[in-house]
């Protein structure tokens, strides 16, 4: 019953944060840019283990957040000194760099120097595994929770300018700029704090499906960070609960079958209210 709490609690704190991060970058057109963060930050556990040979939590965010950082600059870059379009650049640097994680974890399984390595849980952190979450990994999501939803109040009418209407916004004065930064910010924290719960492969799962879901039930701006989170919440308590009852079922990827399967009823009982207006 203990490790259900922590469990809950871990995943509930998680979908609110990755709701509200999800809201911003649906709304900024970026949906896709989660997947390529996410699958980008493997690389970076990875090298932070074998730096300082260390499981903690805070010293493996800390390895995700700088490799998504890299991937995020390099994919910028290109952006705008190549001919590649958006979609291919985040495809490049997702697949390439989610390839050396995996290539820097194999070498390190079977090298003598790192004989721990198996151990250390690092292949938890591809598919994730929520049961495994320590009081640790929760204070992380807590804190990252917050932040995120701290800097969305503080700046909440700026971001809403912003996401709207972009050059508006430049124009009366708002430091785009900045926002793009505090966004940016905000999913590489989510993402760092959420992989080891849902892994790098889901994580973006949980930043598009419930703002998606969301958007249709509402027009509004607000109402959608609200929905999302509503909604986020719910599939993780459904899919925390029943990855507990029944033992074959994954935590994270049951969260994120249930958000599938809410947003499929929403999608299908708006169009149907539709048809019958």
């Amino acid at each position: 019953m203990y490790s259900f709490h922590i469990v809950l609690i871990g995943t509930v704190f998680l979908a609110i944060g990755s709701a509200l991060v999800g809201t911003l970058n649906v709304q900024k057109s970026q949906s896709l840019i989660g997947d390529a963060l996410g699958h980008s930050t493997f690389p970076g556990i990875i090298i932070a283990f074998m730096l300082t040979r260390s499981r903690s939590p805070v010293v493996l965010l800390i390895g995700a957040m700088a490799t998504a950082s890299v991937s995020y600059f390099l994919i910028e870059y290109s952006n705008k000194n190549s001919k590649i379009g958006p979609d291919a650049n985040m495809a490049i640097f997702l697949s390439g760099l989610f390839g050396l994680g995996l290539v820097l974890k194999s070498f390190i399984q079977g090298n003598p120097s790192f004989a721990g390595s198996k151990k250390a849980g690092l292949d938890n952190y591809i598919f994730g595994q929520a049961a495994y979450l320590l009081k640790s990994d929760i204070y992380l999501i807590l804190i990252g929770c917050l932040i995120c939803a701290v800097i969305i109040c503080i700046n909440y009418r700026k971001l809403k300018c912003y996401l709207f209407d972009s050059e508006f916004a430049y124009m009366i004065g708002i430091n785009t700029r900045k926002l793009d930064a505090l966004i940016l910010f905000m999913t590489i924290l989510i993402i760092g704090v959420g992989i080891k719960a849902v892994g790098v492969i889901l994580i973006s799962s949980l930043l598009i499906i419930p703002t998606v879901t969301a958007s249709k039930l509402s027009d509004n701006f607000l109402g959608v960070l609200v929905i999302s989170s509503i909604l986020s919440t719910i599939a993780s308590v459904a899919g925390s609960t029943v990855s507990t009852i029944y033992s074959g079922f994954s935590t994270g990827p049951t969260i994120i079958l249930f958000q599938g399967l809410i947003a499929v009823v929403v999608i299908l009982g708006v169009k149907i209210m539709k048809v019958r207006d």
